[in-house]
């Protein structure tokens, strides 16, 4: 089998981490690294000022001197300066230019009247800068200006010393710097792209078995190999598998079930039509007989799509209610005249002894009949022949609790839980399209009601439907009103009989 093609670039997240989080990273580097470097340049540097003003610190005995003395003063101190092997040291007089210096150079060769007037102008008398020498050695020199005591110039004493061995110094910091920068720098990119790709490759393999499920493979499933969020979602995943693959199920199982329930009333409907067609002018009872089945499975199929209709309108979040005060004991009574006709036929008795005072819900009429008729048919269909379904309606803490308890073959209690989900059915071999009791519990949730199911298999199954009751009575409706005449037209019926 050829190997899938990955359609997701995951480079992408690498890609994003550099030009964010790594770019800004490496320019905080950077500007650390740079400021560094200045710290300990500035540093270096006033170190060495200090050191060589401090050494030439004797050549300020000239302010005492005069015009006359100056220089002969000059001359004995270059001569008897002790510091020659770290700084050289040399005097100008009042026009800049150097007449002595420590290290015997020629006077004539040095000319310091800029420099002398940069530092007569300075406010401390004192002019500092880096310069080369003329075979490009870099030095730093100091301009220090003398006065006599009526605030002359006489001239300056000026020091230099070379930054030969604190360039070397400095280059060797620089590079102690980058080199550890460099090391930052890499293991910081190493550990990220190892980091983002422990996430972009569990992230692939996420994404290739979500593919594999959106494909139909719903078996596909992940190794959970961390502990982390990556783990958890892999247990999504694996979790959205397993629930896809029984809703999967559950739905071929409601297809398979829906094909059935409308096969057997078409298959009733053609053949009876048929034997009542070839029975017309012969047998007429036999014709009545068929037009009756006909009419019956047509109503059964009107009900099964009604049914899913109703399922489809719950789907899409459009099962509407349209609620009025109701007597929900008089809706009761009318479900359940109308039911027992049809569990009698069965051999299966239904029994309902309707409280004395009336109780008013408020409540879809149509709506809360299609539950009790689901209910009640869930109820005589897994009953047996002799069985018994108990209806019972009692009141609680401002509620009517109405409950229908038979004696069927109940449910496994591994299924009750599932029962009102839908497409589930917990007995396969009976007739029905799992989608019945979820339209119903939907509802009663839309009427601020319950819907519980309690089953012991082999017991019986007890179904009870909470709603709550309005707390003033309002007067009857027109579907109360028809419930009542339906009522007393029956009673009227049955003592006529």
């Amino acid at each position: 089998m050829p190997k899938e093609k990955k359609s997701i670039n995951f480079n992408s997240i690498i890609a994003a981490w550099f030009k964010s989080v790594f770019a800004v990273t490496t320019i905080v580097l950077a500007v650390i690294g740079v400021s560094l470097a200045v710290i300990f340049n500035t540093v270096y540097f006033n170190n060495v000022q200090k050191a060589a003003a401090t050494a030439a610190k004797d050549f300020e005995v000239l302010s005492t001197a005069n015009f006359n003395s100056f220089q002969s003063t000059a001359i004995d101190l270059c001569e008897s300066f002790d510091e020659k092997d770290k700084i050289e040291v040399h005097i100008i007089d009042s026009h800049g230019r150097a007449f002595v210096s420590t290290t015997g150079f020629d006077p004539d060769k040095r000319d310091e009247e800029e420099n002398l007037k940069k530092a007569v102008a300075a406010e401390k008398g004192v002019f500092i800068q880096r310069e080369k020498t003329s075979d490009g050695e870099r030095i730093l020199t100091g301009t220090n200006v003398i006065k006599d005591k009526n605030n002359r110039t006489l001239g300056a004493y000026v020091w230099s010393v070379s930054l030969r061995a604190t360039r070397r110094h400095l280059n060797f910091i620089y590079a102690v710097i980058l080199v550890v920068f460099l090391l930052i720098f890499s293991l910081y990119a190493v550990m990220g792209i190892r980091f983002l790709q422990s996430i972009a490759t569990p992230i692939r393999e996420v994404g290739s078995t979500a593919r594999r499920i959106a494909m139909g493979d719903f078996k596909a499933r992940l190794e959970k190999k961390r502990n982390d969020e990556i783990g958890d979602l892999c247990e999504t995943v694996n979790y959205m598998a397993s629930e896809l693959e029984n809703a999967d199920n559950l739905k071929n199982d409601f297809i398979s079930s829906v094909s059935h329930e409308l096969r057997t009333p078409l298959t009733a409907i053609r053949g009876w039509g048929e034997t009542a067609k070839m029975a017309v002018g012969t047998d007429e009872e036999l014709v009545a007989r068929g037009i009756d089945v006909v009419l019956s499975e047509a109503d059964r199929l009107s009900n099964l799509v009604e049914e899913l209709l109703d399922f489809s309108r719950m789907q899409q979040g459009r099962l509407q209610v349209n609620t009025a005060p109701i007597d929900i004991t008089k809706l009761l009574e009318n479900v359940t005249d109308m039911y027992s006709e049809l569990a009698k036929k069965q051999g299966i008795e239904i029994s309902f002894t309707p409280p004395t005072a009336a109780r008013m819900v408020l409540g879809d009429r149509d709506r809360l009949k299609q539950v009790f008729i689901n209910v009640l048919d869930n109820a005589v269909k897994y009953t047996e022949k002799g069985g018994l379904i108990l209806i019972t309606q009692l009141e609680d803490e401002g509620c009517v609790q109405i409950q229908f308890k038979d004696t069927g073959v109940g449910i496994p209690a591994a299924a009750v839980e599932h029962v009102k989900e839908k497409f589930y059915k917990a007995n396969q071999t009976v007739r029905g399209s799992g989608i019945g009791l979820a339209v119903a519990d939907e509802i009663i949730k839309q009427h601020d009601g319950l819907l519980l199911v309690e089953s012991t298999e082999g017991v019986g199954t007890t179904v009870t439907v909470v709603l709550p009751i309005i707390e003033e009575e309002a007067e009857p409706t027109a579907d109360t009103q028809a419930d009542t005449l339906i009522t007393e037209g029956n009673n009227e019926n049955e003592n006529q009989i």
